[in-house]
Formats: C-alpha cells, sequence, structure tokens
C-alpha cells in the first residue's frame, strides 16, 4: 500500500510540475517576443492594446485607471509587462523563486481579466466565466502553483536547495 502511495505522490508531483513547465514556456513566449522587440515597448504595441480594452473590453471600475494611470505611464508600464512575463517565464521553467512568481502572476492575470474581459452590462452571469477563460485559466493555475509543490521535482530551484545542504 505505500508503494502505491508514493508512486501517486510522485505521479502528481510530476503533473504539476509538468503543468508548471508548460505555463511557464507560454510566459516565455509571451514575453521574449516583448522584450527582445520593440513594437511592444517602445512603439505603441502596449497601448494599442490598453486602447482596444478601453474600447469595450474593460471592466467599468478599470477604465479610468486604464485611462488616468496607465496610459500616461505607458512605457514604463510596457516595460514592467514585458519583463514580468519574462521573469515568471523563467521561474516557471526552471522551478526557482515559483511561489514569488505564481503570486505575481495571479495579481498579473486579474489586472488583465478585470482590463479586457468585461462581457457587458447585460451578460448573463454564467458569461463572466466564459469571458475570462483567458485569463482565468492561467490564474487557476497560479494558485496551485502556490498551494502546491510544483518545485519539487524538475526544479532547478530543487537542485540547488539539495546541494545547500549536503
Amino acid at each position: 500500500m505505500q508503494n502505491n502511495t508514493h508512486s501517486s505522490a510522485s505521479q502528481n508531483a510530476q503533473a504539476l510540475a509538468f503543468l508548471r513547465i508548460a505555463v511557464g514556456l507560454f510566459f516565455l513566449i509571451f514575453g521574449e517576443y516583448k522584450v527582445f522587440g520593440t513594437q511592444f515597448t517602445l512603439h505603441g504595441g502596449f497601448q494599442f492594446w490598453i486602447n482596444r480594452f478601453l474600447e469595450g473590453g474593460a471592466y467599468p471600475f478599470m477604465a479610468p485607471i486604464l485611462r488616468g494611470f496607465v496610459l500616461p505611464h505607458a512605457t514604463p508600464i510596457a516595460f514592467l509587462v514585458a519583463y514580468g512575463e519574462l521573469a515568471i517565464g523563467i521561474s516557471l521553467v526552471s522551478g526557482i523563486l515559483v511561489r514569488a512568481a505564481s503570486a505575481c502572476g495571479v495579481i498579473f492575470m486579474f489586472t488583465l481579466l478585470f482590463s479586457s474581459d468585461y462581457p457587458g452590462p447585460a451578460a448573463p452571469f454564467w458569461q463572466y466565466f466564459g469571458a475570462s477563460l483567458s485569463h482565468s485559466v492561467f490564474a487557476i493555475c497560479f494558485i496551485a502553483f502556490l498551494i502546491g509543490r510544483s518545485d519539487e521535482v524538475w526544479s532547478l530551484g530543487n537542485q540547488l536547495k539539495k546541494r545547500g545542504t549536503q
């Protein structure tokens, strides 16, 4: 019986690590083109998306924040988004500082959700969830990484910890 429990725990740890690495790869891709190109950060890409969110995707309470704070500080925030996505990706793929990256990821996903996933005032309750899928699924993954030990296997961070205790 103990062998089955250990096997199940090992499989669960591997599944969570696989999910962590897969989400990390998405964020590496999202961040890479923003960091190593200039369209998003320096040539209006970020502002394009914020203006598009303001045309109908932003929750009503977010619109004044996007107009009054985000757009006036668009370039530094664009760099924060680009390097933040890349850092989250590196952290999740490497397994280093996974919980810190996941906490930032949850905040980032809820910020994006409230900035871009508003289904409209007349939408039925269930459509709020459908509209949020592109961000809420990642938020749920980040919450799982905060709750669990997704860095237990396939992790440079775990390997470094083990070497430090020997």
